[in-house]
């Protein structure tokens, strides 16, 4: 009887140490970074969909900033007064009155200090604008890009 114990412990504590161990690597890949999902997820750019604008197509351009498309989808016309992309490491701005009539585009330029090639830019994206009533309203949204 005390045999057959002694077998059962001697089975569960190998496989315990493999367990562990194996968790522990797991640990290290994901402490270092290897299993980080931002690494894997690809570029977009999403703007809230009630506020009728639309992010067309965007870019980043390292010593330069970040360019976004925005699509008025709107039947009326819209002023963009500020575009903000907060990032952890890196701010973006751009701020000035640009109108954009009904099922138009226009482009963006959010400059940057300190953005540099192969820099992703994973962060918030804030459009303050007008509508003809002239009510100032903010939307945002998510931009994820490699500056180039």
């Amino acid at each position: 009887m005390i045999k057959r114990g002694q077998a059962a412990m001697e089975f569960l504590m190998t496989y315990g140490w493999a367990i562990l161990v194996v968790l522990i690597a797991i640990g290290a890949l994901a402490y270092f970074g290897v299993l980080s999902p931002e690494r894997f997820l690809p570029e977009k750019c999403i703007i809230a969909s009630g506020s009728g604008l639309f992010c067309d197509d965007y870019n980043a351009v390292s010593g330069s900033g970040v360019t976004v498309r925005v699509r008025n989808i709107l039947t009326e016309d819209v002023t963009i007064t500020s575009v903000v992309v907060t990032d952890p490491s890196v701010t973006c701005s751009f701020s000035g009155s640009t109108t954009i009539t009904p099922d138009s585009t226009s482009d963006f330029l959010a400059t940057c200090a300190g953005l540099t090639a192969g820099q992703k830019v994973k962060g918030d994206i804030s459009i303050s604008y007008n509508k003809v009533s002239g009510l100032s309203r903010t939307t945002s949204g998510s931009l994820v890009t490699i500056a180039s």
